[in-house]
């Protein structure tokens, strides 16, 4: 967590919102294109099948391998082949577009259809159809098979392999090592799913040994804010049996594997990829690395790339002879309710908070929010009536701490009376012991208005996680907001001015003003003295709701929206409740009567709590030794 954060947590702050919109092609022409390229690819395939298995057959009688013009090649040369080049073959259904390249018969990019980037949702018009959002292109991504055989490292990436089988939902390649060793990898789309079935086929491959996965990639920009989208981007992983963790997402990371791994996730924003193995990995060699770009990386992919995933992950391989691994890659949103369907615990990558946070959020604010954004309402209306929800389910709790500030407020005269009467510290328990019989005897307590705020902070606190962390919100527009996920702007700068940014957030100002007016009404019910050397708290109180301008002006616009909502809904409640149902004339005339009866019926005070009376012979306890060791 960034100091940033950190200081939104403590002072509930909020922004983000959108603007902008790129051309793209038809929808016809898109079809049109990827018709074109499945003919050619198809044709290319068959002749590629034709001349691997001329290919393989070339064996000098010594055994040892020839290249394509029949000349002998080193075993080295024939277990590495580093320039070979793959062209691409496409499959797709109703949710994804996938690349796959016949050099290591790997996936080279994968298309989101039911997304767009926020570059081409800014600034495409009303006709034009949606453009499939890019999570990765060719060169961005690697998956490999990586494993020992006589001696020599095979890594499938460097290999050129030929197009078995093809179908509109699966792909198959197949690759030829000679002395009867081969390779099948198969690929299958389902149709309404995210994910691909991937196998691998060994056979003949008798020996070899210490078989592992190596997948790597590049995440292509997708967000309006490219800091933001960076700063929550890391690798996810499951243990067998230590449940979730993750790398660090505020830079470069790397980690070993501490257990049997589940699945890996290669995480950012709102778009993920899985890859979970039937039999899972194990823990051996299994490592993890997020490498963030700085100046000495190429600045060209320093401005187009998020991070460098990387991971490199054992495998189960018993018999090698003749084995198939089975795996489930993930291409998608981060959805809770899309990843949630998997059952396979994907959406502990939503970063919703942890412990009582999380569970608030999953099992309170998710669901209430999915709810009434189901109706149809706007994404706008449905934080608004959320906001309203939760003030009215914690009303009780902003009544009581209204009535407790008020009855401070009626004692502050007889509260400042006993700071005068004891000024020195010597008389420090003196007048502590006073002032809890003024509190026991009228019923105040300073405490009374602390335990509601933090009965209430832990909602207040997993909404700030929430919001961020909601898919819902991208890319769905509110008033002047365009995009609930981003900031809000009403005025762009053009320079970046630190350290308030590039824009103006006008949700940001707002909810900085309202809290600003809420500390403002408050300020009168703090009655405790300021201590010498101490910061005078009202005046910090009153620099928050300032720093909030500067530290949440690229936050969501749908966390500022709801924070500002929320505290223009407590002033309002504040207000009524001062208005309609607490009089204080009448609260003062009840604690006087409270306090003449506890003080004086037959001249018995009323038997204390069990508490009281410890606290008491505590505090006198210490009197008589602050006593004795004047004497």
């Amino acid at each position: 967590m960034d100091k940033n954060t950190t200081i939104g947590l403590i002072i509930i702050g909020v922004i983000l919102s959108v603007f902008s919109i790129f051309n793209q092609p038809s929808e016809a022409e898109i079809k049109q294109q990827e018709k074109k390229i499945a003919l050619q690819k198809n044709k290319e395939a068959e002749a590629k099948k034709n001349k691997s298995d001329k290919n393989s057959d070339n064996k000098s009688s010594d055994g040892q391998s020839k290249n394509d013009k029949g000349q002998k090649i080193s075993a080295k040369e024939s277990t590495v082949q580093k320039e070979v080049k793959g062209e691409l073959v496409r499959l797709e259904n109703d949710k994804l577009i996938i690349d796959f390249s016949t050099k290591g018969g790997m996936v080279a990019a994968v298309y989101l259809k039911e997304f767009e980037s926020y570059s081409d949702y800014a600034n495409k018009s009303s006709k034009q159809m949606k453009k499939p959002l890019r999570l990765f292109s060719e060169g961005d991504a690697l998956n490999q098979l990586v494993f020992t055989s006589e001696g020599q490292k095979i890594y499938t990436s460097g290999y050129l392999f030929y197009v078995k089988n093809m179908t509109k939902e699966s792909i198959t390649f197949e690759r030829d090592f000679g002395n009867g060793k081969t390779i099948e990898q198969e690929y299958k789309l389902k149709k309404g799913a995210y994910d691909l079935d991937y196998d691998i086929h060994l056979e003949g491959w008798k020996g070899s040994k210490n078989y592992a996965f190596n997948w790597k990639t590049a995440y292509r920009k997708t967000e309006r804010l490219f800091s933001e989208q960076r700063r929550v981007s890391t690798v996810c992983f499951d243990y067998k049996n230590e449940d979730f963790d993750y790398l660090s997402e505020m830079g470069s990371d790397f980690q070993r594997a501490e257990d049997d791994v589940n699945w890996i996730s290669f995480k950012q924003s709102y778009f993920s990829s899985f890859v979970r193995p039937e039999n899972g990995f194990t823990k051996k060699d299994t490592k993890f690395q997020v490498h963030e770009y700085d100046e000495k990386d190429d600045k060209k992919w320093k401005w187009s790339h998020l991070k460098d995933y990387s991971a490199t992950a054992g495998l189960k391989v018993k018999n090698p002879d003749n084995e198939t691994i089975s795996m489930n890659w993930f291409f998608g949103p981060n959805d809770y309710e899309t990843l949630k369907a998997y059952n396979q615990g994907y959406d502990d990558i939503l970063n919703f908070g942890w412990g009582l946070f999380r569970w608030i959020n999953l099992y309170a604010v998710q669901p209430l929010f999915n709810m009434l954004a189901s109706t149809g309402m706007s994404l706008g209306i449905a934080i608004l009536m959320l906001t309203l929800i939760l003030k009215f389910v914690l009303m009780p709790i902003q009544w009581k701490m209204y009535v407790s500030s008020a009855k401070m407020r009626i004692l502050k005269p007889e509260i400042d009376e006993l700071n005068a009467k004891y000024p020195e510290k010597e008389d420090a328990m003196k007048k502590q012991m006073e002032m809890m019989t003024l509190y026991r005897e009228s019923g105040a307590s300073p405490l009374a208005g602390c335990l509601p705020m933090l009965i209430q902070m832990p909602i207040l606190l997993a909404v700030f996680r929430f919001f961020p962390s909601a898919f819902e919100l991208r890319q769905k527009p509110f008033l002047w907001a365009e995009d609930l996920s981003s900031y809000d702007s009403i005025w762009n700068f053009g320079i970046n001015i630190w350290p308030y940014g590039d824009h103006v957030s006008l949700f940001t100002l707002l909810m900085a003003g309202t809290t600003l007016l809420y500390t403002y009404m408050n300020s009168g019910n703090m009655q405790q003295p300021q201590q010498p050397g101490m910061p005078n708290m009202k005046v910090i109180m009153y620099v928050f709701p300032v720093m909030m301008i500067f530290f949440f002006n690229n936050y969501s616009a749908g966390l500022s929206y709801y924070y500002f909502i929320s505290t223009l809904v407590s002033i309002i409640i504040m207000l009524l409740i001062k208005q309609f149902f607490v009089d204080e004339d009448k609260l003062k005339l009840k604690m006087a009567e409270r306090k003449a009866n506890m003080s004086a019926k037959d001249g018995k005070v009323k038997k204390k709590s069990k508490f009281q009376e410890r606290l008491e012979q505590m505090q006198k306890a210490q009197m008589e030794q602050m006593k004795n060791k004047k004497k």
